[in-house]
């Protein structure tokens, strides 16, 4: 039988906000299915908290700087391989469905409708291995994107008016909780019309109209629950707004009446997006069912980084605290026995191998150039192994990094927005080693002979990394050793080499 792969994915969706795990602070009973009849992995770390890094690691399985893709500005390059095209090479049919974010050709100043006209690109983003593209950009990039959501509101008539209510929803990104501007206004149109459950029904549509005597890859891409939080009211009524004042503010700031108000909010309507999109992949999951496909299906969920929803006095990601690098992630293994929680090191880029290595491919030739240079170095590892029972990591620590200065107002600096985040040396560049006991962080906005600001922490004493250990000397081993990981890593993942001029051919 064909084996078959369905790839879930949010966005922006924090790990804690899952219903699987103990503590969840979500109502996902589908997802919890997925955990449940297969298993989750509690240690999952997105290799870089921004959408277009996250998600084009995760579909070549490399790190953002091996593929030019380190902050949020630029293409995905086609030369790299991706998931997608190794599996079409295979025979797979593949259907790339809801937020690709493979790309950012336009700045962030670009005014309305200037962006990119991704409709119109769709032969174009097959490149990247579809065979099927119905692609949102993202509810942010509605504004400026004219996408395959922004043509189905076009022929309805829709389209300025949802833009208008994105707008009026708070659309600017904020970074603090004092710099919070998004309203949680309840969705203004009809739930039919909501973009998740548009993105759900064209899903559905593929599986319906699948053929199964072929194997198929859809990647359905979901857009919640990130802002604006604008959730359908019937989702919002399953869930009261819950005043817990359990934010996470170490450094002794303190959070406003209104600002608690306003995260509370945020809260209730990522709730109920994820409600909703947990009911599109249980219509997902049925329509398997019904056509004797599901026993032949890999099934995979996860987001491309969290949402720090007030924690730290933050908002949103690119920031190395949990809250915004780990993600959920729960895979179902046709034939496997139910795993439960795996609480090793794993990141996001290991999807890419085991979905590989689940169509019987190798994951590294697959996903390798022989030329030119430092394209054969690829660092993800399936994760079959542990869902087998075979052995319970597939490495020993896991790698992050990020570099948030292309969100900057015109006229700043990198150096000014690199070096501005959260005091102590923090800053929007930083590198990071987690392993399942401790977390080590570098960043990077230091001038030529400064020392660069450094934290440790031992999650198994302080889970909500409060406390840096980094000049602790009981600590200094496992910090030699947490730099000295960093180094390697640094070292031997170079960017790969690319190509543009057509060299001469064989007479």
């Amino acid at each position: 039988m064909p084996k078959n792969i369905l790839l879930l994915m949010t966005d922006q969706q924090r790990a804690d906000y899952v219903g699987y795990a103990p503590g969840g602070k979500a109502v996902m009973p589908n997802l919890d299915r997925i955990a449940r009849e297969g298993g989750w992995f509690s240690g999952c770390q997105t290799v870089n908290p921004i959408c277009t890094p996250a998600r084009t690691s995760l579909i070549t399985g490399r790190y953002s700087r091996q593929i030019g893709t380190l902050t949020m500005s630029g293409d995905l390059f086609p030369q790299i391989p991706t998931v997608m095209q190794a599996l079409q090479k295979a025979g797979y049919v593949t259907y790339g469905i809801g937020k690709f974010h493979y790309t950012q050709t336009h700045p962030w100043n670009t005014p309305r409708g200037m962006g990119m006209p991704l409709y119109a690109m769709r032969e174009q983003m097959k490149a990247y291995g579809y065979d099927f593209v119905w692609e949102t950009g993202g509810k942010q990039q509605l504004d400026k994107c004219y996408d395959h959501y922004a043509k189905y509101l076009d022929d309805k008539g829709l389209l300025d008016a949802v833009r208008d209510f994105m707008t009026a929803c708070g659309g600017a990104n904020g970074d603090t909780a004092d710099h919070n501007y998004d309203k949680a206004l309840p969705w203004a149109f009809e739930e039919a019309d909501y973009v998740d459950v548009v993105t759900g029904r064209v899903a559905a549509e593929r599986l319906r109209e699948h053929d199964p005597a072929k194997p198929f890859f859809m990647k359905a891409s979901f857009c919640g629950p990130h802002k604006p939080y604008e959730a359908p009211q019937r989702y919002l009524d399953l869930f009261p707004i819950q005043r817990e004042d359990d934010f996470l503010l170490p450094d002794g700031q303190s959070l406003t009446g209104a600002q608690k108000e306003a995260l509370w909010r945020q809260r209730r309507a990522a709730r109920a997006m994820l409600r909703l999109i947990d009911d599109q992949i249980g219509m997902l999951l049925a329509i398997l069912e019904e056509r004797d496909m599901l026993e032949d299906t890999l099934l995979l969920f996860t987001s491309d980084h969290g949402d720090m929803l007030g924690d730290h006095f933050m908002l949103q990601k690119g920031v190395p605290w949990r809250q915004a690098l780990n993600v959920p992630l729960a895979i179902r293994l046709p034939g496997a026995a139910p795993m439960g929680e795996n609480t090793a090191p794993v990141e996001l880029s290991d999807l890419a191998a085991t979905m590989l290595d689940y169509a019987g491919l190798a994951p590294t030739q697959a996903l390798s150039r022989s030329w030119p240079a430092y394209n054969d170095i690829i660092p993800s590892r399936s994760l079959l192994p542990v869902l087998r029972g075979e052995t319970n990591a597939v490495r020993a620590f896991a790698f992050s990094e990020c570099d948030f200065t292309e969100e900057r107002a015109p006229g700043v600096t990198a150096e000014a927005v690199m070096r501005s985040r959260g005091g102590r040396g923090r800053s929007n560049a930083w590198q990071c080693i987690t392993t399942h006991g401790s977390k080590y962080i570098k960043y990077l906005g230091y001038r030529l002979g400064e020392a660069p600001a450094e934290e440790f922490y031992d999650l198994l004493l302080d889970p909500d990394e409060t406390i840096n250990r980094i000049a602790d000397p009981a600590y200094r081993a496992p910090v030699d050793e947490a730099r000295q990981r960093l180094q390697y890593m640094v070292d031997h993942y170079p960017p790969a080499q690319k190509t543009w001029a057509e060299g001469f051919l064989p007479c």
